[in-house]
Order: C-alpha cells, then sequence, then structure tokens
C-alpha cells in the first residue's frame, strides 16, 4: 500500500517534487553554521518589530578585524624601516667640492740662432713633427677599462671631455687667431670660471693668470697659422685618486706654422714652426662626467721659439722666420717635441736644434 500522501504508484518518475529533484540543495550540518543570516525561532518571530532573520557571525567576520589590524602594523612597521634607513644610509651622495685653482707654468724656448724659414709644407716634412698627424686626429684615446669606483663608460667619457678640451684650446681656429676663448671655456668647471676670465682680461705671469696655460692664441697684430694644419702628437692618460674622483693627465705636442701678420705689397713671406708642449691635469667628479665639463689642476706650456725675458703671462710671443737672438750660457737645452719627461722647472730654456727644421 502507497504511503500517505502519495500517489498509489508512487511519485512518478520524471515529474517534479521527485527525490532527486531537492538533492542538490540540501545543505549539511556544517553550512547551515557556516551561513551569516540565521533564521529566528517561532517565539522570537513573535516579538513587536522582530525581523525573520539576524546576522550571524562567521569564521570571516571573527578574523577579518584581525587581518586589518595586522596590515596595518606591516604598513607601519615598512614606512618606519624606510625612514630609518634613509636617515642612516651610509652611501649617502657625497658633498659637492669646489674646484681647486689651475696652477700655471710657461716656459718659454729660446731659439741657439736663426730661425728657420720657407715653405710650411717643407718645413713640416723636415721636422720632428712630419709624421704627426694632423689637427684632432692626432689626440687618440687609450683603451678604457673600469676602475674600482668608475665604469667604463664614466672612464671614456672622462677622456672624450679632456680631447674636447684640448681641440678647443690648441686647435680651434677663432682660439688660435685670439678672436674668442668660448670654446674652451664652455668646458671649464663653474668654479674656475673667474680665474680663467681675469686670465684672458688681465693676464699675469704669477702662476695663476698665465693665458697661455689655458689655450694657445697668438697676437693676431703680430702672427697668422699658415696652411696646412697644426701637427698634433701625444698621449692621454687616466687614473682613479678617491672614489669620487677620476684624474686624466694629456700630454701632447702641437706644432704649428706660423707667418708674419703684415707682409710687403705682392710678397708672401717665408713661414715658420712653433711648437708647444702642454701638460695638463684633468680631475673629474661624478657631477662634472655628467655635464661634460673639466677641472683643470695643473698646466704646464713649453713653447718656442720663443725670445727669454718676456711677460709670458700675456700669451705667446713667437720668433719668426729669420729672428735670432743673443746667445748665451744657462739653462739646459729642451725638446719639446720628447714627451713623457719631467717639464722645465726654469722660467725660461733653450730650444734644442734638433726641435728646429732640418737644413
Amino acid at each position: 500500500m502507497a504511503g500517505r500522501g502519495d500517489p498509489p504508484e508512487g511519485t512518478p518518475e520524471g515529474l517534479p517534487g521527485g527525490e532527486d529533484e531537492y538533492r542538490s540543495v540540501v545543505f549539511d550540518e556544517a553550512f547551515v553554521r557556516a551561513a551569516h543570516l540565521q533564521e529566528y525561532s517561532a517565539r522570537e518571530r513573535m516579538g513587536e518589530h522582530a525581523l525573520a532573520v539576524r546576522n550571524r557571525p562567521g569564521p570571516i567576520g571573527r578574523h577579518g578585524s584581525g587581518q586589518a589590524l595586522l596590515l596595518a602594523l606591516l604598513i607601519l612597521l615598512a614606512f618606519g624601516t624606510a625612514v630609518y634607513l634613509g636617515l642612516r644610509n651610509p652611501y649617502q651622495p657625497p658633498p659637492d667640492q669646489r674646484a681647486e685653482p689651475l696652477r700655471t707654468t710657461v716656459v718659454p724656448l729660446a731659439p741657439q740662432g736663426p730661425v728657420p724659414g720657407g715653405d710650411p709644407a717643407r718645413l713640416l716634412a723636415r721636422s720632428p713633427a712630419a709624421e704627426y698627424r694632423t689637427g684632432a686626429a692626432g689626440i687618440n684615446l687609450p683603451v678604457a677599462a673600469r676602475t674600482t669606483h668608475f665604469s667604463e663608460g664614466q672612464v671614456v667619457t672622462a677622456l672624450s671631455i679632456a680631447k674636447d678640451y684640448l681641440v678647443a684650446s690648441s686647435l680651434e681656429p677663432d682660439v688660435l687667431a685670439g678672436q674668442t676663448v668660448r670654446p674652451a671655456r664652455l668646458l671649464l668647471d663653474p668654479d674656475q670660471l673667474a680665474q680663467f676670465d681675469r686670465s684672458v682680461s688681465a693676464p699675469a705671469d704669477d702662476g695663476r693668470h698665465a693665458v697661455a696655460a689655458w689655450v694657445v692664441r697668438f697676437d693676431p697684430r703680430q702672427v697668422t697659422v699658415a696652411e696646412p694644419a697644426p701637427r698634433v702628437q701625444g698621449t692621454l692618460r687616466f687614473a682613479e685618486t678617491t672614489a669620487d674622483t677620476l684624474d686624466v693627465t694629456a700630454d701632447h705636442t702641437f706644432t704649428y706654422a706660423l707667418r708674419p701678420a703684415v707682409q710687403g705689397p705682392g710678397t708672401d713671406a717665408a713661414a715658420s714652426l712653433f711648437t708647444v708642449h702642454r701638460t695638463l691635469h684633468f680631475r673629474f667628479d661624478r657631477e662634472d662626467l655628467r655635464m661634460h665639463r673639466a677641472e683643470l689642476l695643473v698646466s704646464t706650456v713649453e713653447a718656442g721659439p720663443q725670445a727669454c725675458g718676456a711677460d709670458t703671462g700675456g700669451g705667446l710671443r713667437p720668433l719668426l722666420a729669420g729672428a735670432a737672438v743673443p746667445a748665451k750660457a744657462g739653462p739646459a737645452l729642451t725638446d719639446p717635441y720628447a714627451t713623457d719627461r719631467p717639464t722645465a722647472p726654469a722660467l725660461c730654456g733653450a730650444l734644442a736644434p734638433a726641435a728646429q727644421p732640418r737644413p
């Protein structure tokens, strides 16, 4: 006999109300306990203004506030650590260091006889500069390598700035002609600009303000630079001096063909050679490398043929073809083509005959 409330044949298969229809929505006891909403009992619902259900704190509700507090504590801890490390960081950038004043030495080299003259190209071919390269091509950068605290790229930058200064101060036609000093000035550390400007406007042979120590330029009223272009040869060396400074030493010889600025009508005065041996000591800090500028520490210049006794602070005063000075004993012979050697400490030197073009 069928159960009470069921059809005699039982519940038809596939019709609504069957046992399988509700099997997927049966909730176990654990699910019911975890529910956030709980239905009030019949007695509780009879009360005035009673709600049908009430919130029931579950596992998430119990732990949510604790997780928020833990997250806040972690944020405060991270912020405090960042502040502490910022105050105690041992790798703070070095303080800005002012550039030192340039120390200058300019040594004129007196000829031992009349200055040879002739065609510029032939003079160069018979001089020690015959195998020198022309212009900036004669200033070659050495193979760069990283140092303890400077990368290879930073070393290349320092060498490139040194070369740029040599070109701007020794080979720029307008600088040689005495028309401007701006190309060299733009490459200097700002702390040295006042010293540079005074050396140009009021030069003095005082070890600080010799204009020839900064740039090679000739008095346009006396001489002009003739073709071919100047010949150059020398070396660049680098070394790390401190963790924050990189030094570069430039040792180069420049040979110029010069003619008198004033010539007779219809004449082509003979040219002569003038040789300048420059040793420049550069220093770079990281700001100099970033700003593409240089600090000059020491500049030593030996140049001839020049007469001794002239004011070397005011610039170079070449002796031209055929000029001579009285021979006198005194300083040892100096060859400006001999680089990588101690420079002459005297205020005047004697130009070695080997430095002049061969007859």
